[in-house]
């Protein structure tokens, strides 16, 4: 797998179909409560995985997005503190993610637990989940400074987005 740069929006909500919304609400509030590195890797179409996208911050991922045809998959490792926390909140979390979690073997490095994702149905649960391994640690602009800014296309990387609210609110 190669690292490039991020596919066109274009593209990827033609590859989504209607997995779309939830693919654009999901990144969407990543990019916008978070500030971390966002990997887009690509393999041929033919291997298991191509079509990419990791955010991760110092190394460590918080998430990973991985494209497929109509739908994508949101993988997210817990190790041990991070099951620790879930199990202490488990009542906040869907039955679909309780099953999954009990479902997956705990090895070395955490439980990776994978979602397959054609709507936005386990959005609030990914919140939850991405909570537990890292607070927000992006300082959100106020609504009067969006109002000024105006729509930001989710398809900008983060410092497109910080570069347009800092161009923006200096007019």
């Amino acid at each position: 797998m190669m690292d490039r740069p991020t596919k066109p929006y274009k593209e990827v909500k033609n590859l989504l179909g209607n997995a779309a919304p939830a693919w654009e609400k999901l990144v969407g509030y990543i990019r916008y409560y978070y500030e971390l590195d966002e990997i887009w890797a690509e393999g041929k179409p033919t291997q298991k995985h191509y079509n990419n996208l990791f955010f991760k911050r110092s190394g460590k991922a918080l998430i990973s997005c991985h494209l497929r045809d109509g739908h994508f998959l949101v993988c997210v490792v817990l190790g041990k503190t991070e099951r620790e926390k879930f199990d202490a909140r488990r009542n906040d979390f869907s039955e679909t993610v309780c099953k999954e979690y009990d479902a997956t073997e705990a090895l070395h490095d955490g439980k990776w637990l994978g979602f397959t994702v054609k709507d936005d149905s386990l959005h609030d649960d990914f919140i939850r989940l991405m909570h537990i391994k890292r607070k927000p640690n992006r300082k959100v602009a106020s609504d009067k400074t969006l109002a000024q800014c105006g729509r930001l296309d989710i398809g900008l990387s983060y410092s497109e987005i910080t570069a347009c609210i800092k161009k923006d609110c200096e007019k």
